[in-house]
């Protein structure tokens, strides 16, 4: 019986692995995933299309973690079921492996909608090295001229860019009238949206891909997409960047509560003892909501695999909760979006600092609810997104300078000498 099991070799899994080896450096651990290489960077994957960074580069440990920590890994592996009687995990070659502390870290997979077509070859999906590979292969091997990309989320955003950098015209669809929705507010996205559009992208939003038609030469090959409205754009490639939905199917049939994620305590055990779930596939706390929620964020998976880790072995040890924090740069252009950034324009509860310097597209915007900052939007101007978030985590009241949050000299010796204190910017 391997002491711990854990489902998932990503962030939640390499986190959680460091965390038990600190507390307890002799436990079996069996560390089980479908990837054949464990312990690389998903947010990496667009550096791998675009040929700026290779396997090796996107590898988050040294080749030697495994051994290190005394790991047990069953690359390529799938588990498939869990019995929590017998307290084991079955995979799919029909192997059982028991455990006495589970983690389900199994992250998230691509949200496919159905479309006529998709069959066809050429069409990608983009969250694993394995279809991040294929599609810059069918790019090298075909010389592939131009593409598609539904989705103009962060991962849509992403493989847009890769693709330009791989001289491919590049087309987003996106079924809101806005880039980016589920983080810029409609201005913010206006003007990121004008950016990539200088760098060549044709953007169409307030719409979907209805059918994918083959070659004229090859039916099975892409050779184009017919949109919403009847518009046909010709097309080597396509690539679904819809979103990503949690894997959830381990817990199906078993007692261990689930909504849209895995539910979990703050120490990240389920509902069922022994059991804990990490990461994308998790449903963990959110600080500013108040809630449990869904947030599939590298550095919070590594976090919440911490957590789960340090519990696992003994140490009891409270996940203080995240927040949605988006940190990005594409096309030139530096975002941060943290919190309740994009509000429901209903909200009378809240209250918008918006400050806009449409020339140098330059947009920042703070969320306040009872004078405490609750949402965090930056564009083209980020260095100051640690004192904001720094004020947001500790909830800090801003009234008595909230005129200067959004100046140009804001800084941390604009704070109350008191706060400063408080905050340990000064001693």
């Amino acid at each position: 019986m391997a002491k711990y099991v854990i489902v998932g070799a990503s962030a939640a899994g390499i986190g959680a692995i460091e965390a038990i080896r600190k507390i307890d450096p002799m436990g079996s651990i069996s560390i089980i995933t479908e990837e054949y290489c464990a312990d690389y960077s998903r947010p990496m994957i667009s550096d791998l299309v675009s040929g700026k960074a290779d396997i090796q580069k996107m590898k988050c440990r040294a080749d030697s973690f495994w051994t290190e920590n005394k790991v047990d890994t069953r690359l390529s592996k799938k588990a498939v079921s869990i019995d929590l009687a017998e307290k084991t995990v079955a995979l799919e070659d029909g192997e059982k492996i028991s455990y006495e502390k589970l983690l389900l870290a199994t992250g998230g997979k691509p949200f496919v909608p159905k479309i006529e077509g998709q069959e066809k070859d050429g069409v990608f999906t983009f969250t694993t090295m394995a279809e991040a590979q294929r599609l810059a292969t069918k790019i090298d091997e075909n010389q592939s001229k131009s593409a598609v990309v539904i989705g103009a989320g962060l991962i849509g955003i992403s493989v847009t860019e890769a693709l330009v950098k791989r001289g491919l015209k590049v087309t987003v669809v996106e079924l809101k009238e806005k880039i980016l929705s589920l983080l810029l507010d409609p201005k913010a996205s206006e003007i990121v949206e004008a950016v990539i559009k200088k760098a060549g992208v044709n953007f169409a939003t307030g719409q979907s891909v209805q059918k994918i038609v083959g070659k004229p030469d090859n039916e099975n090959a892409v050779g184009g997409v017919v949109l919403t409205r009847g518009e046909y754009i010709p097309c080597d490639v396509v690539v679904v960047a819809v979103g990503v939905i949690p894997r959830t199917e381990l817990v199906a049939g078993t007692s261990i509560k689930s909504n849209r994620g895995i539910i979990v305590d703050n120490f990240m055990q389920t509902n069922i003892p022994d059991v804990y779930a990490s990461g994308d596939v998790a449903e963990a706390y959110d600080f500013i909501l108040d809630q449990n929620r869904l947030l599939p964020l590298w550095p919070l998976a590594v976090l919440e695999g911490k957590v789960a880790g340090y519990n696992m072995a003994g140490k009891r040890t409270a996940y203080e909760g995240g927040t949605n924090m988006s940190s990005l740069k594409y096309f030139g252009i530096p975002i941060v979006s943290i919190g309740n950034a994009n509000p429901k324009q209903d909200d009378t509860t809240l209250e918008k600092l918006v400050k806009l310097d449409a020339e140098n597209n330059v947009y920042k915007k703070l969320v306040l609810k009872n004078n405490v900052i609750v949402g965090i939007t930056l564009v083209n101007d980020i260095d100051r997104a640690g004192i904001f978030f720094n004020l947001m985590k500790k909830k800090v009241n801003v009234k008595r300078f909230k005129q200067e949050l959004l100046s140009d000299d804001f800084s941390w010796a604009v704070l109350p000498v008191s706060l400063q204190r408080k905050m340990g910017v000064i001693q």
